[in-house]
Order: structure tokens, then C-alpha cells, then sequence
């Protein structure tokens, strides 16, 4: 299905009943890295899948997808739907988007899971790295890029335990247009801190981890958040970056209890 939004279309699916939940993918994915796992959390609640403006089904808006822009129209989405509240879980590039939501919507929040991400911006080595993937993907050698950022997405020790979905992630990435992974890069580097909205905690937050996580170190980062009473994290630890795909069942249980915690 799509969804009209200034001037353009996001690609979303709506499937199940219940409390509604909200995954949002990272960079380098589309909506079809959740697949198996909305298919299982839909038996028990209405799952919502989006693709991320330029990626999957969903149109390049200009240069830039800020945060913002991406979660002003997840809430345009979910009125358009008339869903009242939604528990949101972002994958990486997607916790960032939730972040903008919980400034922006809190009252629009049931409640939010931060997937392999964390609230701070980006620092100069990751900016310098994002501009070099711009670089490599204006020269049209993508293929360059994205398999070992794909790569570093599992831990090493399940490589060959999830070939599969490896390949799936990689054949993914390859289908995403150029400008799309542009315009998300633009946007994930002028991202602003968003700490002190996480640790004013208006809302239930759910923080799930890998121990392994190239991309997210699991046992610094917490070192440097304040942790709102309503806060749960989780540390899967036989996982990377994907921990939804590596410890998939885990994952399932934690989220679903959780949420019915307090829906």
C-alpha cells in the first residue's frame, strides 16, 4: 500500500490486530528486513511496516531526509490510519527516526524501542565516513560500499549460521537508488543529540542491544545514558547488529512482553 506525503509516496503494510507496533528499518534496508519477524509479532498485535522515504517502494524526496521530515510522516501515516498510539521500534537509522518522533509526538507514543541505536549524533569519524560513502555513491560504485557495511551488520561467529539472510540484507541494499542513500546519509549527519529527551523519559523505552554490535558498542554506550525509571534494556548476546534476525525468537519475546506490559 502507499500513503501520499508532500508531494510524494511511502510504500507501508498493515497486517494483524491489536496493539499497534511500528518497525522501522536502518540504512541499507527496506521494510522487507522485518518480514519474518512482523509475520510472527502479528498473531498477537497490528504490526505496520514503512519504508524509509528512498528506500524500498518509497520516493526520494530532495537531497536530504532529515529525521524530522521522516517522522512527520510516519505521524501523517498513523492519523491517516486514525491509530491513536503506536509502540515504535527503530533498527539503527530507525531509532533515529523514533527519537525525532518522541521530541516531536510523545502523546502519539505508547511507547518506543531503540533496536542497535542510541541517542547522540554523530561524531567526526562517522561524519567523515558518511561523506565518503556520498562520494562513492555519486561515482556510481555503490557495489563498492554497502557489502561490508552489510557485512559488519552481523557478528562474525554468525556469518555462516545466517548466509542466508546476509545475502537477503546484501541483495536489498543493491536495489536501493543512489539518491535515496544519499539523501539518508545528509540526513543522519545533521541529526542532533536527542539524550535528553530519552532520559526525560515521557514514555516507555525499550533498549535492545547486541554484545557483539560492530556499530554500537553495547557496554560503552550505556555508560553514557541516564536511564529513565521506565526504561528496560536488554542485551542479546549472541548477537551483532541484527539481533532480530540473530537471536529472533529472543527478540520476539522481549518486544511482546514489553509491550503488553502496559497496553
Amino acid at each position: 500500500m502507499f500513503f501520499s506525503y508532500k508531494g510524494g509516496r511511502i510504500h507501508f503494510s498493515d497486517s494483524g490486530r491489536g496493539a499497534t507496533i511500528v518497525l522501522l528499518h536502518g540504512y541499507l534496508e527496506s521494510s522487507e528486513v522485518w518480514n519474518g519477524f512482523a509475520e510472527k509479532l502479528s498473531s498477537d498485535f497490528r504490526v505496520i511496516l514503512i519504508d524509509l522515504p528512498g528506500h524500498g517502494l518509497s520516493d526520494v524526496y530532495g537531497k536530504v531526509h532529515g529525521m524530522e521530515f521522516i517522522a512527520t510522516g510516519i505521524k501523517e501515516l498513523i492519523d491517516y490510519l486514525d491509530i491513536k498510539k503506536v509502540f515504535l521500534t527503530g533498527h539503527s537509522l530507525g531509532g533515529y527516526v523514533a527519537l525525532a518522533f518522541l521530541e516531536l509526538f510523545p502523546d502519539s507514543l505508547a511507547g518506543y524501542c531503540l533496536f542497535h541505536s542510541q541517542p547522540f549524533p554523530d561524531p567526526p569519524a562517522v561524519i567523515d565516513k558518511r561523506k565518503r560513502e556520498i562520494e562513492i555513491v555519486k561515482m556510481g560504485k555503490k557495489n563498492l560500499m554497502y557489502p561490508d557495511n552489510v557485512i559488519k551488520m552481523f557478528a562474525p561467529s554468525n556469518l555462516e549460521k545466517f548466509a542466508g539472510e546476509l545475502q537477503r540484507s546484501k541483495d536489498i541494499a543493491a536495489l536501493l537508488p543512489g539518491d535515496g542513500i544519499i539523501a539518508l546519509l545528509n540526513g543522519m549527519m545533521i541529526r542532533p543529540s536527542r539524550l535528553s529527551f530519552l532520559e526525560e523519559g515521557k514514555v516507555p523505552f525499550l533498549w535492545m542491544l547486541g554484545s557483539m554490535d560492530s556499530y554500537i558498542p553495547c557496554e560503552l554506550i550505556q555508560t553514557r545514558v541516564k536511564l529513565p525509571s521506565n526504561a528496560t534494556v536488554v542485551v542479546l548476546t549472541n548477537s551483532g547488529h541484527m539481533g532480530f534476525v540473530e537471536e529472533e525468537q529472543r527478540s520476539l519475546e522481549v518486544i511482546k512482553e514489553f509491550v503488553n506490559s502496559f497496553s
